[in-house]
């Protein structure tokens, strides 16, 4: 009995002694919103409150990613794109920021136009969809980097065996987009993105993950008939930097997780400054 609970408080003193952090794991979409809005992090990764509304594009792109899947993992073409149209049609209103449409006419009008925009942007992809030996469709996976407490969480649209590289694996990302990016593969959000995947995948299926490739699918159609996707491929064999980059950041956040902080709104963040400011001003998320 004595040795019992020797160990037991043994245990305990070693439990007290693991930092204990918010969150469990980060991802892409959490980091960048720590750095971003931390109140909103806060209430999102930590609070797990989920009840800020998304934007219309969003939600189409969130429809569009669907129809890619299934699509990608065997629909045909039909079939895949009445899926992602079945998914935007039971979105609740509740869930869509309609911004100035308040009138029901006006939501209306907003719904369709979400609809034909979906049906455009679909269209462009699916019209010369770009062919790979998939491996996994919409892969969620984590992974543990070295020297960061907590493990990495990322879900790839599209694992697929590398066509420089029979050896190795590439992962693929879609991207619905009002406006092609101006910084190209060079774009901060995608390499951070890309080195997310980089991890997860490569423990997900114990192959070297080579390149991280963006297709990026412009929803308005082209005025002078230039193409509407644009595609840009990273190159993990040649960002060492990069790495050296992203380990500093995470083991930086990380470490910021564990001091005593009060989380402050971001008024002027474009997606959620109003209703971060909100909660703030309101107190609804003070300890």
């Amino acid at each position: 009995m004595a040795k019992a609970a020797l160990r037991t408080r043994s245990k305990k003193k070693q439990e007290e002694l693991v930092p204990a952090y918010p969150i469990q794991y980060w991802s892409h979409s959490s980091l960048m919103a720590f750095l971003r809005n931390p109140l909103a992090w806060y209430k999102r990764y930590v609070a797990k409150i989920y009840d800020t509304p998304g934007n219309p594009s969003s939600i189409v792109g969130r429809a569009a990613h669907l129809a890619l899947q299934h699509f990608y993992g065997g629909i045909d073409k039909e079939g895949a794109i009445n899926m992602g149209l079945e998914y935007l049609r039971e979105v609740p209103e509740f869930e869509i920021n309609f911004g100035a449409a308040k009138s029901k006419k006006a939501r209306k009008a907003r719904r369709e136009k979400m609809e034909r925009d979906y049906l455009q942007a679909v269209g462009f992809y699916l019209e010369q969809a770009p062919k790979h030996n998939v491996l996994g469709v919409e892969v969620r996976a984590m992974a543990q980097v070295d020297g960061i407490p907590i493990p990495i969480k990322a879900i790839s649209d599209l694992v697929v065996i590398s066509k420089v590289d029979k050896n190795c694996v590439d992962v693929v990302d879609h991207k619905f987009v009002a406006a092609f990016s101006k910084d190209k593969a060079e774009k901060t959000l995608f390499m951070m993105q890309a080195l997310f995947n980089y991890y997860t995948v490569k423990q997900q299926y114990g192959k070297e993950v080579r390149r991280f490739i963006v297709y990026e699918c412009k929803v308005s159609k082209n005025a002078d008939g230039a193409p509407q996707m644009r595609r840009y491929v990273i190159d993990f064999g040649k960002r060492s930097a990069e790495f050296k980059v992203f380990h500093r950041l995470l083991r930086d956040a990380t470490e910021e997780l564990l001091h005593k902080r009060r989380y402050l709104p971001n008024p002027s963040d474009m997606f959620e400054g109003e209703n971060s400011f909100d909660i703030y001003r309101l107190g609804l998320l003070d300890d």
